[in-house]
């Protein structure tokens, strides 16, 4: 099953959520989620406050992402469009091969801004599943843009 972008789906929708407790619906039985937000910086200042609940139509974090910029029109802020607008130049030289294992990254018009991240729960979406992140009832997402004064 794909989802609107045509991306393939990270979880069985028939099935229930991994490690979900008990009395909790199944993916497909449940049509809204409730998450947690947690607005910083540059965000926060925009919407007015710094943590709001907010219900959407789906479970993923792409389908939250959606809903959201409908209602508040913050995603210029987080979500880059080009490689270009992810990435900064560093005052570190490049090097040719990155050290360790654990540089997960989304595809290009999935990432966010240079500075800016979108964090489920504590973890960046780069580490989860991306966009396509299955989020449960009541998990935390916090939309993060930090002000910047030395630049």
């Amino acid at each position: 099953m794909a989802n609107a972008n045509n991306l393939p789906r990270k979880r069985d929708s028939e099935g229930p959520v991994e490690d979900s407790p008990a009395g909790h619906k199944t993916i497909a039985e449940r049509e809204t989620t409730t998450v947690e937000v947690r607005c910083t910086g540059h965000v926060r200042t925009e919407i007015g406050v710094g943590k709001l609940f907010y219900e959407f139509e789906g479970e993923t974090l792409r389908e939250f992402l959606q809903a959201f910029f409908e209602e508040y029109d913050v995603s210029d802020m987080l979500i880059a469009e080009t490689e270009a607008e992810a990435t900064t130049e560093g005052w570190a030289p490049e090097m040719g091969e990155l050290p360790g294992e654990n540089y997960a990254k989304n595809p290009e018009g999935e990432q966010t801004r240079c500075y800016a991240r979108v964090v489920v729960n504590g973890v960046f979406n780069e580490h989860l599943d991306g966009l396509d992140t299955v989020l449960e009832e009541d998990d935390r997402v916090a939309l993060i843009y930090p002000f910047i004064y030395c630049c």
